[in-house]
């Protein structure tokens, strides 16, 4: 089967076409295609399949072999991939967590309307009634923790965001994994780790559900912004700046959506079999 290959901000995608013969991923046929050493190595599996709705559904498949509702990056590499097969600068795309719609604005870049982030607990979810702005939640020893009272975001997908004051310092691997499974988040979470450098700038590094520390995260720079502009952090605009690169986010004042805007890079194609 022919595939392509791209990335957002180094976060890599192997995209797979299912709309003219459609097939089903097994668990292990995915941790096998993004596997360095039997496959393509890549953090998440895109493969495309025909929507009633839409103009393509997306669905996700993260490197361990699990599914997942939402990739931000992903919505932006697949909806440029859209935009040039279809000659249009306007896509929509569909996905688990719902429709996206995405636009060029450049050469290679994509801004994707991420819809209304969940804020309600209910939302993210989480297993207990809790304030997601400022969350009963710490890390270390109860009189000296390392982190404590991060936000809490669903963009589709479940987001955890502690602010720190040095994100290239923060216990991003030794934290990430325990937060993920915390009991708090019954469909786990990603877990991102923010500074905030200016009222416009935020520097993060996620790690991601399913994934581990990943270069870029679309959705965690999405949460990230949302969670420091209701804490009064920041306005409603920001560059986030990841490991990767950087993404602009808006969150509109009219209509509450995030939208969410950066760069992709096509890699080339070539075939695999699974």
């Amino acid at each position: 089967m022919k595939y392509i290959k791209m990335n957002g901000l180094g976060n890599e995608f192997v995209v797979l076409d299912a709309r003219r013969n459609p097939f089903v991923l097994t668990p292990d046929q995915a941790r096998k295609i993004a596997s360095p050493e039997t496959g393509v190595k890549c953090d998440q599996i895109l493969i495309l399949e025909n929507s009633d709705k839409c103009d393509v559904f997306m669905r996700i498949w993260n490197s361990n072999g699990e599914k997942v509702a939402a990739c931000g990056n992903g919505t932006r590499a697949v909806a440029w991939l859209l935009t040039q097969e279809k000659g249009m600068k306007e896509v929509s795309i569909e996905t688990e967590a719902g429709e996206l719609f995405a636009t060029l604005i450049g050469p290679m870049k994509v801004a994707v309307d991420m819809g209304k982030p969940g804020l309600d607990w209910t939302q993210i979810p989480m297993s207990e009634r809790m304030d997601t702005i400022r969350m009963e939640l710490q890390v270390g020893p109860i009189d000296k923790p390392i982190l404590w009272g991060p936000g809490a975001v669903s963009m589709g997908n479940p987001h955890c965001v502690f602010f720190v004051d040095d994100a290239e310092t923060a216990p991003v691997v030794q934290v990430g994994s325990m937060i993920e499974h915390h009991p708090l988040f019954p469909e786990r979470a990603n877990v991102g780790f923010a500074q905030v450098l200016s009222r416009d700038h935020i520097r993060l590094r996620v790690w991601e559900r399913g994934a581990g520390l990943t270069r870029a995260c679309g959705t965690g720079a999405c949460a990230a912004m949302v969670a420091a502009s209701r804490r009064k952090l920041i306005g409603r605009n920001a560059v986030v700046t990841l490991d990767g690169g950087d993404l602009e986010i808006t969150w509109r004042i009219e209509d509450d959506h995030v939208i969410m805007s950066g760069a992709v890079e096509y890699e080339g194609g070539g075939e695999i079999s699974f």
